[in-house]
């Protein structure tokens, strides 16, 4: 089942790239003829594989882009470095986790799109245009629950636009960078909120090392293990993931 939601993800955010305001691209169709026709038009067909093979190659750029993984991993990466373990967790259980939290995230919104439009369009009660018309005013509507509105006015600004009245008539092109700068913005908020106690805990052992005459001792060594009994007795793990998932409720 897992995997399935993460195919369908994918397939589901390619779908919504393919919904924008941009020009759709067909396969070539392949063929072989026996006549002696001249083709009107030699450089379509390979154009437009081109322009597939570039929509696909960006296809993990487009899945961060337009989910809470941009600030789930960048929140994980700060609680790292606050606690100043170096390169522990490694990053592949950082991405990992990341990843698997975003799907936690994601599913009401995920479930959503398979009741209103996957399950109508397997059953053939819609077409393939109105499945990704569906979806897409599906996952743009929790982009602009998530989306600051003055990072959308910037954005609607320099497109010179008209303001649009309803989350789905916002372009993409639009809607995308502003709910990514919203992530950053709330990320490294979130981020701030976390180095303060690590900071102070650093404070205090280097003014009682100080004290001490120990000057040639670093406070990062002797305090990493009070921080890591710190995070340990608060469970921080779970609180710091509980407050990502919140964040999004």
């Amino acid at each position: 089942m897992k995997f399935f939601c993460i195919y369908f993800l994918l397939m589901m955010l390619l779908g919504l790239v393919w919904a924008a305001d941009i020009p759709k691209i067909d396969l070539p169709n392949v063929s072989i003829q026996f006549k002696d026709t001249k083709s009107t038009d030699a450089l379509a067909a390979p154009l437009k594989a081109l322009g597939l093979i570039t929509v696909l190659s960006l296809a993990p750029y487009i899945i961060i882009m337009m989910t809470p993984y941009i600030r789930v991993v960048i929140v994980f990466s700060m609680l790292r470095s606050a606690m100043g373990t170096q390169q522990t967790p490694p990053n592949q259980v950082i991405i990992a986790f990341s990843f698997f939290v975003t799907l936690y995230i994601l599913n009401p919104v995920l479930t959503e799109i398979n009741e209103k439009a996957l399950q109508p369009y397997l059953k053939r009660q819609i077409t393939q245009e109105q499945f990704i018309q569906i979806s897409s005013n599906i996952y743009k509507r929790f982009m602009y629950k998530h989306t600051k509105p003055e990072d959308l006015a910037f954005f609607i600004q320099y497109a010179k636009i008209k303001k649009p009245e309803k989350p789905e008539d916002i372009p993409l092109q639009v809607l995308i960078p502003a709910y990514l700068l919203s992530e950053l913005k709330a990320a490294f908020i979130i981020g701030f909120l976390i180095y303060l106690p690590f900071l102070v805990i650093d404070m205090i052992v280097g003014s009682v090392l100080m004290a001490m005459g120990m000057f040639m001792m670093s406070p990062m060594v002797v305090s990493l293990p009070f921080k890591l009994l710190l995070f340990v007795s608060i469970d921080g793990w779970k609180l710091i993931t509980e407050g990502l998932i919140k964040s999004y409720r």
